[in-house]
C-alpha cells in the first residue's frame, strides 16, 4: 500500500521537472523521434491488416472451391452473382459491406497447364482486365480454376504510394485454387 503514494510522486516529479526544463531540448528530441517512430508503427500495422485479409480471401477461395469439387454445390446452381455472395459472405469480417472490388473468374480448363498459362492482367491505367473472366465450371471429373481478386484500401496515406498497385491507392489481393472435381453426380 505504501508503494503507491511513492510512485504517484515519482510521476508527479518526472512531470514537473519535464515542464520546468526550459531548454527545449527534451520536447526537440521528443518530436523528432515520435514522428518516425509513428511512422513505423502505422507502417506494421497497415501490413499487418493487409496480410490478415489476403488470409481471409485465400481461406474463403478455398472454402468454396472445395463445395464445387466436392459436388456441393453444383455447377448448374452457380453464377456470378452467388459465387460473390458466396466469398463476401466469408469475408465480411475485414472487408467493406456488400464487398465493393470483389471479382471472381471460375472456368473448367481441359489440362493443368492452360490453367496454369492463365495471367492477372492490368488495363494501361492501372485496373484489373476482368474482360476474359467468367463464371463456368465444369461438371464432374473435371479441371478447374478459381481466382478471387479483392481491390484492398492502402488506409494510410504516406503507405498508399508503397503499398499500391492499382489506381485510387489500393493493391490487389487475390488468390487462386485449382483442382481436378471429384466424381459426383451432375
Amino acid at each position: 500500500m505504501q508503494s503507491e503514494p511513492i510512485d504517484k510522486g515519482r510521476r508527479q516529479g518526472f512531470l514537473s521537472r519535464f515542464l520546468r526544463n526550459r531548454s527545449g531540448s527534451t520536447a526537440v528530441e521528443f518530436s523528432l523521434l515520435s514522428i518516425p517512430f509513428a511512422m513505423l508503427v502505422f507502417a506494421i500495422l497497415e501490413s499487418c491488416i493487409s496480410f490478415a485479409g489476403q488470409q481471409v480471401l485465400a481461406n474463403a477461395t478455398d472454402d468454396v472451391a472445395r463445395q464445387i469439387r466436392t459436388g456441393q454445390l453444383k455447377p448448374a446452381d452457380l453464377t456470378k452473382e452467388s459465387l460473390e455472395a458466396m466469398i463476401c459472405d466469408r469475408l465480411d469480417i475485414i472487408v467493406t459491406a456488400g464487398c465493393p472490388g470483389l471479382e471472381v473468374d471460375l472456368r473448367e480448363f481441359a489440362t493443368f497447364a492452360e490453367a496454369a498459362a492463365v495471367r492477372i492482367k492490368l488495363t494501361p491505367e492501372r485496373e484489373l482486365d476482368t474482360s476474359d473472366f467468367a463464371v463456368d465450371p465444369g461438371l464432374s471429373m473435371s479441371k478447374n480454376m478459381l481466382r478471387v481478386f479483392y481491390e484492398w484500401p492502402v488506409i494510410t496515406d504516406f503507405m498508399a504510394r508503397m503499398l499500391s498497385n492499382l489506381k485510387g491507392g489500393k493493391t490487389l489481393h487475390f488468390a487462386t485454387v485449382t483442382w481436378q472435381n471429384e466424381p459426383f453426380d451432375d
